[in-house]
């Protein structure tokens, strides 16, 4: 095999690629990158965990054709240290992988194509058609409360439900939940039988890693193909793909009250910049424990959040539409940042019932849109 690449352009396109590889493997080749060079004018490029994978098609010229693997560390550090325009890649019979570049040359090992992981398929007549963008932000407003090793598999990841013009994603734990609906142009494959409705949860490291793959062009458009234990994203030259989590997911519909007694409405920003302050002490490791709390009191037309530790302490208060009785309640500081910054409205709604029961986080805004963030408070001696 030999093929001739653009170093900038190869060096851009791995770094993607570069997430996916496993890096503790048994398996030498799932630490390495699939290429194939089976066309005049381009190969494709294969990173795969046995969890998820990328496969990307690049720009090259192909003088000997052939499918080889290579350490994906060694092409990347070698592809940086390297000086010139282009870089010719050789495997040879004995699986001596040559990196020419200008005057440079570097030789390292390669492995047959045949060792790589095995697959899975990455085309089926079941799926849809979306924007990247719509993807991209409901993900990201509600991947911070994914759950991460938590007992139930379900809840470490988002759970993902589609029908004719919405999509539905929720992330939750033990301790928080975010649900985000959004309208959405959902277009059939060609040759599909059913209609838009699909139901599946993403991992959580599929999640990240498509957050960071995205566009935020909104024009840019994604095709979701689905089998039962898989999952295949294919946009622009790139083909993303992952397993699923197995499992019914919680009926997260029925944990969220909808008949809380009190109501605030406040400026996100004079929220968060409370929070923040309040971070300075709940976020200071002190003798080997973190004070993570911060306490919130609703009186009349304020909003007062205060931290207390051995570090020190910190107050703030600020102006809001209150409705209902009096309270004071307490959050993982974290937690409550989290959801609050999540929510797309400069106006929040916050409603609550009691220092014991979880309280919404929900946009003011006229959007039929839907976003609810619910937050479970922490018990204090105080």
């Amino acid at each position: 095999m030999k093929i001739v690449f653009n170093r900038q352009d190869i060096s851009n396109k791995i770094a993607p690629l570069m997430n996916v590889v496993s890096s503790k493997s048994t398996n030498p080749a799932a630490e390495g990158i699939l290429i194939e060079a089976n066309a005049a004018d381009s190969c494709t490029l294969t990173a795969y965990d046995t969890d998820k994978g990328i496969k990307i098609t690049v720009e090259a010229d192909v003088l000997e054709q052939g499918s080889y693997i290579i350490s994906a560390q060694k092409f990347n550090q070698t592809l940086k240290v390297m000086d010139g325009e282009t870089i010719t890649l050789t495997v040879d019979s004995r699986l001596t992988a040559t990196f020419e570049c200008g005057k440079s040359t570097h030789k390292t090992g390669a492995l047959k194509a045949e060792e790589f992981p095995e697959l899975p398929d990455l085309k089926t007549e079941k799926g849809f058609i979306v924007k990247e963008s719509t993807l991209k932000n409901m993900l990201s407003k509600v991947s911070y409360a994914m759950g991460v090793n938590e007992p139930r598999p379900v809840l470490n990841g988002c759970f993902v439900k589609t029908e004719e013009g919405k999509i539905n994603i929720v992330a939750c734990d033990g301790f928080k939940l975010a649900v985000c609906s959004c309208s959405a142009e959902l277009k059939n494959l060609e040759n599909s039988n059913r209609g838009v409705e699909y139901s599946f949860i993403i991992p959580v490291k599929s999640v990240n890693e498509l957050c960071r793959l995205f566009s935020d062009d909104e024009e840019d458009e994604a095709t979701v193909y689905m089998s039962h234990k898989n999952m295949v994203v294919e946009f622009n030259d790139m083909i993303f793909f992952t397993k699923l989590i197995n499992g019914e997911y919680v009926d997260y519909n029925r944990i969220i009250i909808k008949n809380h007694k009190i109501e605030i409405k406040a400026a996100k920003q004079d929220i968060i910049a409370a929070l923040e302050k309040a971070s300075l002490i709940t976020e200071e490791k002190i003798a080997g424990s973190v004070r993570s709390h911060v306490k919130v009191e609703v009186e009349d037309d304020l909003m007062k959040v205060s931290a207390v530790s051995t570090a020190g302490s910190i107050y703030d208060e600020f102006n809001i539409e209150h409705t209902g009785e009096n309270l004071s309640i307490a959050f993982k500081n974290r937690f409550l940042i989290d959801s609050v910054r999540a929510c797309r409205s400069q106006i929040v709604k916050i409603s609550m019932s009691s220092p014991l029961m979880s309280i919404n986080i929900e946009p003011c805004d006229d959007e039929e849109d839907t976003e609810l963030f619910m937050l479970l408070p922490v018990r204090t001696r105080e």
